[in-house]
C-alpha cells in the first residue's frame, strides 16, 4: 500500500478550529483516542471515516454536547473549556443536521427566529420576521419560500435551507455540515454544494462530513481521516486520491469493492404479474429466482419504491397478482408478508428498520422470537449464542450485545436491522437501499452479506440509487420509468450510462404507451421532467471520473 501523503496539523493562531488529543471514553468502550481535527480559516475541511470511527462523537465535542475526558478545544484561537450548545453557539459555531430538527408545525419565520424573536414593545413582530426571513431566504439562495408555510409542507431541501438560513441570521463564523446530502436527490446535492463554496467565499469555514467521497473530492480544500478513534491522516482530495482515502480509512485494499458470488440461479421464488396499482405503477410483472440478485432502480416517481411496498404487504395493488410458487398471496399487511417468507430491510432504518430504545439483542431477535422459544419460554442461552453469531457475522461495532442501538453508529444500526431478518430465514430479502449513509468499509460487509444469501438459496430484490452498486452486484436488473419495468439487463449487459438511459427516458427504446391512464402519465412528468436532465448530466459527469466509481454518485430512484 502506498503511503498517504499528509498535509502539516497547522497549529498557528490562523485556525477556525482546533480540537487536539480528544479522548472520550463512554464505559468500556473509548469511541475518541487522541483525534485533532484543525480546520483553517475560510476552507472546507471534510472529515471521514468508516460508521464508528468517531467522526459524531468528535463533533459532539466540538458542539459541547460531550466533555472530552482528556485534550483541548480551540475557537477562534482561543481554548475554551466547559462548552455547552448555548456557548458554542454564541461564539459563532453552527450546525447543519442530517436530522433537520425542526419543528413541523412551525411556519419558516418562527423557524427561523426561534430563540431570537423579533419584538415590538412586549409583542412578537411577526411582520417583521416574515420580511426578514424573505429577505434572507431570498438575497443568498435566490428563493421564494412563504415565510407563512409551515416546515412539515416543505420538501427536505427547503428544510435545509431553512436550517442554513437560521444559522446566517446569526452570522457564523463556522458552519458544521453532518451529512447534508443524504436525504437529496442529486439536482439539490448540486445545488448544495454551490451553496457552501459560496458560503466559503463569504469567509466562513466549513467542516464537512459526508460518507460520499466524491462530494469529498469536489467539496473540499484539505480532508481529515478517522479511524478507530484517532486521526489517521490529514490530506489534500486534490492530490490524493479517492481511493487512497478510502484505504487509509478502513486499513485496507477495498479494490474489491462488489464482492460478488456466483451461484447457481434457482427456481422462482416470488412472481409479480400484470401488477397495478393507481397513479403508481402500471402492468408490473417481474420474478426473483432462489440464488439471484436482482436489482431494481429508477427515479423520483418511476414506481420503484411504491412496488418494494407492495411486495412487503405495506400498500395493495389495485390489480394483478403476487405469486410464490403455485399460489397466489394476498399481503395485507406486513404480517402476511412475514408469514410468506418475505424481509423487508427499509432505506429509513431509523424510523423502520430498528427499535432505537431497545437493545441490539431484542432488535436482532425481534422478528423471530419463536425460533428461540418453547412452549411459551424464552431459552436466554439459544437467544444469547445466536445474536453472538450474528455480531460476528456482520462485525457489528457495538460496546455489548445489551447497548441501546440508538447508542450505535449509523452504519452498525444499519447492520443490527440485516441481522433482525437473517435471524428469520427468509426466502425472498427485498433490500430498501441498504447502503445509504453507510461508510465504504461497511459497504463491502454488507455486499458480502448478500452474496451469502444468495448462496443459502434466498432470493435478494435490491432496490438501489446507486447504478454502480447495481452493476457490480446484480445478475439482472430491472429498471423502472413512469411506472413501468421498461427495460431488464442481464448481468454484465448493462453500465451505468444504460441505466440511466433507460431510467430518464432517454433510450429510444423507452416508450410511454398509450393505454396508461392520461393522469398517471401526467403525475409522472411532473415529478420526472425537473429530474430527468439534472440528474443526467450530473450523475453521467461524475460516473466517468474513474477514481470515484467506489462511492458513486447516488442518483434518487
Amino acid at each position: 500500500m502506498t503511503s498517504t501523503p499528509v498535509l502539516p496539523q497547522d497549529a498557528s493562531p490562523d485556525l477556525a478550529i482546533a480540537l487536539d488529543g480528544i479522548v472520550k471514553q463512554f464505559g468500556a468502550n473509548r469511541a475518541l483516542d487522541g483525534a485533532s481535527l484543525h480546520v483553517a480559516r475560510g476552507t472546507i475541511h471534510g472529515l471521514v471515516g468508516e460508521n464508528g470511527a468517531g467522526k459524531s462523537t468528535l463533533i459532539k465535542v466540538l458542539a459541547g454536547m460531550h466533555r472530552p475526558d482528556a485534550g483541548e478545544v480551540r475557537i477562534g484561537g482561543q481554548v475554551r473549556r466547559d462548552l455547552t450548545p448555548a456557548t458554542v453557539e454564541s461564539l459563532g459555531v453552527h450546525f447543519i443536521h442530517q436530522d433537520r430538527l425542526l419543528s413541523p408545525s412551525f411556519t419558516v419565520g418562527e423557524a427561523l427566529f426561534l430563540g431570537r424573536e423579533l419584538r415590538k414593545g412586549p409583542l412578537l413582530d411577526r411582520a417583521a420576521m416574515r420580511r426578514r426571513a424573505a429577505e434572507v431566504i431570498d438575497g443568498f439562495f435566490g428563493l421564494t419560500l412563504p415565510p407563512h408555510a409551515l416546515i412539515g409542507e416543505l420538501s427536505t431541501a427547503q428544510q435545509q435551507v431553512v436550517q442554513i438560513s437560521r444559522a446566517l441570521l446569526a452570522k457564523p463564523s463556522v458552519l458544521v455540515f453532518d451529512e447534508p446530502t443524504a436525504a437529496l436527490v442529486r439536482r439539490e446535492v448540486d445545488q448544495l454544494l454551490d451553496i457552501i463554496r459560496r458560503l466559503r467565499a463569504q469567509g466562513i469555514s466549513i467542516i464537512y462530513i459526508s460518507h460520499y467521497l466524491q462530494e469529498i473530492e469536489a467539496l473540499c480544500d484539505a480532508v481529515t481521516i478517522l479511524r478507530n478513534g484517532r486521526d489517521v491522516g490529514t490530506v489534500s482530495p486534490r492530490t490524493t486520491s479517492l481511493s487512497e482515502i478510502a484505504r487509509t480509512m478502513v486499513n485496507r485494499d477495498v479494490t474489491e469493492m462488489y464482492p460478488k458470488q456466483v451461484v447457481p440461479i434457482g427456481d422462482t421464488v416470488l412472481e409479480t404479474r400484470a401488477l397495478t396499482q393507481a397513479r403508481s405503477y402500471d402492468a408490473v410483472s417481474l420474478k426473483i429466482h432462489a440464488g439471484e440478485v436482482l436489482g431494481l432502480t429508477g427515479l423520483v416517481g418511476s414506481g420503484a419504491k411504491e412496488l418494494v411496498r407492495t411486495l412487503f404487504g405495506l400498500t395493495r395493488a389495485d390489480a394483478g397478482e403476487i405469486v410464490a410458487g403455485t399460489e397466489v398471496l394476498r399481503l395485507r399487511s406486513p404480517r402476511d408478508a412475514v408469514a410468506q417468507g418475505i424481509a423487508l430491510v427499509p432505506e429509513d432504518r431509523r424510523a423502520q428498520g430498528i427499535a432505537p430504545s431497545l437493545s441490539v439483542t431484542e432488535n436482532i431477535t425481534l422478528a423471530s422470537l419463536e425460533a428461540f422459544s418453547s412452549l411459551g419460554f424464552l431459552s436466554r442461552r439459544r437467544e444469547r449464542d445466536a445474536v453472538s453469531a450474528r455480531i460476528r457475522e456482520l462485525a457489528i461495532k457495538t460496546p455489548g450485545p445489551h447497548a441501546p442501538v440508538r447508542e450505535l453508529s449509523g452504519g452498525n444500526q444499519q447492520k443490527v436491522a440485516l441481522a433482525k431478518w437473517l435471524s428469520r430465514h427468509s426466502r425472498v430479502y427485498i433490500l430498501d437501499e441498504p447502503t445509504v449513509g453507510v461508510d465504504i468499509g461497511a459497504k463491502v460487509e454488507i455486499y458480502r452479506l448478500i452474496g451469502t444469501l444468495v448462496a443459502q438459496g434466498a432470493g435478494v430484490l435490491l432496490l438501489s440509487s446507486d447504478l454502480q452498486e447495481l452493476v457490480g452486484l446484480s445478475d439482472r436488473i430491472a429498471v423502472m420509468y413512469r411506472g413501468r419495468i421498461v427495460k431488464t439487463f442481464a448481468a454484465g449487459e448493462a453500465d451505468t450510462d444504460a441505466l440511466l438511459a433507460s431510467a430518464t427516458g432517454a433510450d429510444s427504446h423507452v416508450r410511454f404507451d398509450n393505454e396508461i391512464d392520461a393522469s398517471v402519465g401526467a403525475d409522472f412528468d411532473g415529478a420526472l421532467r425537473s429530474d430527468v436532465q439534472a440528474n443526467a448530466g450530473a450523475y453521467s459527469a461524475r460516473t466517468q471520473n474513474p477514481s470515484t466509481q467506489q462511492d458513486s454518485a447516488h442518483v434518487a430512484h
